[in-house]
């Protein structure tokens, strides 16, 4: 290989990081604001409900036996400030001080795909409220 080429090849390397970055930063005001709106304990039930993709609200729904506008407000959803924002493509995860939620993006926006979610050194995260 050449030295130009091996230029080039960093050049564009650079480039497609660049814009995959810059295109995974303009989604995390969306996602942060998702995130904490869900989380807020006093925020409107019927709004934080609409935020869950529909497997997740079908999952708690079952699991409380009562509608989600019912059950969210006994979920111990601990929120807090933002920590950190991930985003991979149609993807991403939100950690705050006192919880991890995921989110996808759908034809609607970004919505919570899972929360009340916590690492597990042996495995993925073990999430009380999830879609499958």
């Amino acid at each position: 290989m050449s030295v130009m080429s091996g230029r080039r090849s960093v050049v564009a390397a650079g480039a497609l990081a660049l814009l995959v970055t810059g295109c995974s930063s303009t989604e995390e005001p969306e996602v942060e604001q998702v995130a904490t709106t869900f989380e807020d304990p006093t925020g409107d039930a019927r709004e934080r409900c609409g935020l869950l993709v529909p497997t997740a609200l079908e999952q708690l729904e079952q699991d409380a036996g009562a509608a989600c506008e019912d059950a969210i407000g006994d979920l111990p959803l601990e929120g807090g400030d933002v920590a950190r924002v991930e985003v991979w493509g149609g993807d991403a995860q939100v950690r705050l001080d006192g919880d991890t939620v995921f989110l996808t993006k759908t034809s609607t926006g970004w919505r919570v795909a899972a929360a009340l979610c916590s690492p597990r050194p042996e495995g993925p995260y073990d999430c009380g409220v999830e879609g499958s």
